[in-house]
């Protein structure tokens, strides 16, 4: 469903959140969420790569 928001899409959602939030606001958010995502995938990477080092018990 995101997919499908094109361009103009984006561009309105922008100039909605700079009329909510102000353009001091704006550069802290992005900042917030960006550590938010690499948090996030982090973490997920950890998960995967504590699944794939688990031994193996093999007789």
């Amino acid at each position: 469903m995101i997919s499908n928001i094109g361009i103009p899409g984006l561009i309105l959602i922008l100039v909605i959140a700079l009329i909510i939030f102000g353009p001091k606001k704006l550069p802290e958010i992005g900042k917030a969420m960006g550590q938010t995502l690499k948090e996030f995938r982090n973490s997920a990477k950890e998960l995967t790569q504590d699944d794939d080092s688990t031994p193996q018990n093999k007789k």
